[in-house]
């Protein structure tokens, strides 16, 4: 057997469920007998509250309760919701302004929860809620990112939230001082909707004193220490579970104000209460994604070797801070500043401005693809100004495979790479050598064709330790206990095959336990691609504890001495002795001797350092210059992940990613008009991309292991997305290069290609 799995393409065995109506989301796993919650929102984006007045509401039929923040903070909640503050470049503290968890006097965004009504029906509660009295002043909405106007927070004067700046300043600029050539290229990255399948919920009940609260996320341990600290409560006494979640993309790890009314309110009526959210109310309360402009610059020597890289960003946050970690533009510029190019100094400036809008936070990529998004666009940018070959201008500037270990100029450590391997199997998957012929074929047409390519890397985050627990149960049945969450990523096939693997024990008797506070006391939970790389080196250590435990028992067993007993993988073996025992018959020879102590295994593990996934994205796209409509015509990847448990799972992950990118930079577009309303509130109004426009991805895993872990991988949750805007975006800017356009910004869509298209013309003219 392989030492680190045998990597087998292995069918999901969660598909059986799912896929016959036998999952158990959010809705079905809530009560029966449940009073449902209902959220009365801000119909305005900025405003000074004159009065709310629900009294008559608390007395319609059905109505068990009328929340208010007023109710909260009678009732002993912290409702001050978590949020980070970033050091400014000047060394002193960003903005750090309250978010309530309901209204207090002011509403900053539409859609901010003002009061939450329990009744026994869904349809009670929300003609309740039509009777609450709520009268707002407006103010002046705030919707552009530049510092200025109506100030949303006194603690932030124009706006600002932070003003924050890492690298090396003076050296940047005297490189661009004396550099042969400068390339610049201010690129707009659209704000998008997170819409993942099964919307936000939550329910929650007491029993014993304890609160269970149960909601769809990304790890349980975060928002069970968030109702411990916020209700008062010792954490002990709180029980956090977690269902099937039907999507979660990182925006389900963050804690909502909805989940703490919902808890309260199930503590003072004495009964179970649950919440879930309908489409539009999601699109006006889910943390979103993206909204930033950049400016990338790029200095070169005369031989076209980067010699500093300086980006200027400014981002939205929306109407308060960041709940977990720095706000993402910054966490995450930072960590891929320098992409894989070997670049010597660089700058990075990032200022965050509070608007009349929904929390921008990371998801979908956690932030990768807006860093990877302006340094690939200001690649392309180059390789055209300066006349040389996309390809070869990435190139000459790839660190070198002798260089690793390689310590960027941001502070990282790129463990290994060989991104020259990785990028020409790309260009022959992709068939570059063919893509002229089909350029002039589309030409004879009447169609702009063109060609993009994006190399990306990032790195897993998070919690760098995890732990996994596995019990031997009668009649071979084996649970183990991990730390991370699926949100549909196929954790409970990837999780039992790596164990089987390890450990001998068939996989179909495996079972995954995950997602219960009460059943696991510690994780990590899931983000940051970090579920399957951490997972499973705490998995290897949990059987690293079983073979040790086991040893002495056996050994006993056998008659021989421990140092002669040795597991091969499926079996103990000793020579002298003729028992050769699997993993499960040794459990099940130590439960006949009343052995229970080696019935569980316990380990935690930590990774050294973090590990880089990177790979090269080629798309090619098709225009047609009479309509504007633009298709995707075909479209490649090769990554390097490492070795893969399962390469089935990590193509689909990958497909699901580029699919989510194409419909960025295709489709997809947040639209608020100036008062702050939400144009784009229904997916009559929102774009998501269809089966017909997503091609067919090919997929070629090109790896080079890490070293950061005795598995040798590198994680794949998100790489997807993180190269899909620029390859597309490349795309199209090749295609309309020759017709004179030098700027076109995401999403592509038919009328926003054929006004450019038009203006080009039209301005020759």
């Amino acid at each position: 057997m392989d030492k680190f799995g045998k990597s087998q393409p292995v069918k999901r065995v969660e598909d059986l469920r799912f896929l016959t109506g036998q999952g158990q989301y959010i809705e079905d796993a809530a009560p029966a007998d449940a009073l449902r919650a209902w959220v009365l929102r801000s119909p305005v984006a900025h405003g000074v509250i004159t009065a709310l007045n629900v009294e008559d509401a608390r007395e319609c039929e059905g109505v068990h309760a009328v929340i208010t923040l007023a109710d909260l903070e009678a009732a002993g909640i912290d409702v001050s919701m978590d949020g980070t503050t970033v050091k400014n470049r000047d060394g002193s503290s960003g903005a750090a302004p309250e978010r309530p968890m309901l209204a207090r006097d002011r509403v900053r965004y539409v859609g901010e929860p003002v009061a939450v009504v329990i009744a026994e029906t869904l349809d009670q509660a929300r003609d309740a809620g039509e009777l609450i009295e709520l009268d707002i002043d407006d103010l002046p909405a705030k919707m552009d990112v530049l510092p200025g106007g109506q100030t949303l927070h006194s603690e932030a004067p124009d706006n600002r939230a932070f003003d924050w700046g890492m690298g090396d300043k003076a050296a940047t600029a005297e490189a661009f001082r004396t550099a042969a050539h400068t390339v610049a290229l201010q690129v707009d990255d659209n704000r998008i909707i997170v819409n993942s399948m099964e919307p936000r919920g939550c329910f929650a009940e007491w029993r014993g004193g304890r609160l269970h609260f149960t909601f769809g996320g990304q790890g349980v341990w975060a928002i069970k220490s968030q109702l411990a600290a916020k209700m008062r409560l010792d954490e002990a006494d709180v029980k956090v579970t977690i269902p099937d979640v039907g999507g979660g993309f990182g925006m389900k790890a963050f804690p909502y104000p909805e989940y703490f009314v919902v808890a309260q309110a199930a503590r003072a009526l004495g009964s179970p209460v649950f919440w879930i959210a309908d489409r539009t109310e999601s699109m006006l309360s889910d943390n979103g994604g993206r909204d930033l402009t950049s400016l990338a610059e790029l200095a070169f020597d005369a031989d076209l070797k980067i010699t500093a890289y300086r980006v200027s960003t400014r981002c939205n946050l929306g109407a308060y801070n960041s709940h977990f970690g720095q706000p993402i533009q910054t966490q995450l510029f930072s960590r891929v500043l320098a992409g894989v190019y070997d670049i010597q100094t660089a700058w990075l400036q990032v200022e965050g401005i509070y608007t009349n809008t929904t929390q921008v936070d990371a998801y979908r990529g956690a932030g990768r693809p807006e860093a990877i998004y302006v340094l690939e666009r200001a690649m392309d940018r180059a390789a055209r100004e300066l006349g040389v070959d996309p390809l070869e201008l990435r190139r000459r500037n790839f660190i070198k495979p002798a260089a690793f270990p390689y310590g960027t100029v941001t502070g990282e450590t790129y463990d290994v790479g060989d991104f020259d391997k990785v990028l020409s199997r790309a260009a022959d998957e992709a068939d570059l050598k063919g893509f002229a012929a089909r350029r002039a074929a589309d030409g004879k047409r009447g169609k702009y064709r063109g060609v993009g390519v994006c190399y990306y890397i990032e790195s897993i985050l998070g919690d760098p330790s995890e732990g996994a627990e596995v019990e031997f149960l009668e009649g071979g049945r084996v649970n183990i206990y991990v730390g991370t969450q699926s949100n549909g990523q196929g954790h409970e096939t990837v999780y039992a095959r790596f164990l089987a693997d390890q450990s001998g024990i068939p996989a179909e008797n495996i079972h995954v336990i995950q997602g219960d506070s009460d059943r696991i006391a510690q994780g990590g939970g899931t983000g940051g691609s970090r579920s399957v790389t951490t997972q499973a080196n705490a998995t290897l250590a949990a059987v690293d504890t079983m073979i040790a435990a086991f040893i002495p028992f056996l050994a006993e067993e056998m008659g021989v001495q421990e140092d002669k007993v040795e597991f091969d993988g499926e079996t103990f073996r000793a020579p002298g002795s003729n028992l050769t025992p699997t993993m499960l018959e040794a459990a099940e020879m130590a439960r006949a001797q009343g052995r229970l102590d080696l019935q569980r295994h316990a380990a935690r593990a930590r990774l050294p350092g973090r590990s880089f996934p990177n790979g090269a994205h080629i798309a090619e796209i098709v225009i047609d210059p009479e309509t504007g409509q633009s298709d995707v015509v075909r479209y490649t990847v090769v990554d390097d992940f490492g070795n893969l448990i399962n390469p089935m799972l990590a193509e689909g992950q990958v497909h699901g990613g580029v699919a989510q990118g194409l419909g960025q930079a295709m489709l997809e577009r947040v639209v608020y008009d100036s008062d702050g309303q939400l144009l784009t509130a229904s997916f009559m109004d929102y774009a998501l991309p269809r089966a017909n426009g997503v091609p067919m991805i090919g997929f070629t895993s090109e790896p080079v292991p890490s070293t950061q872990n005795p598995m040798g991988m590198k994680g794949c949750g998100e790489a997807g997305t993180v190269g899909a805007l620029a390859a597309v975006a490349n795309a199209v800017q090749d295609a309309v290069w020759d017709c004179g356009v030098r700027q076109v910004d995401m999403p592509f869509t038919p009328l926003r290609v054929w006004e450019v298209l038009r203006d080009v013309s039209e301005a020759a003219e």
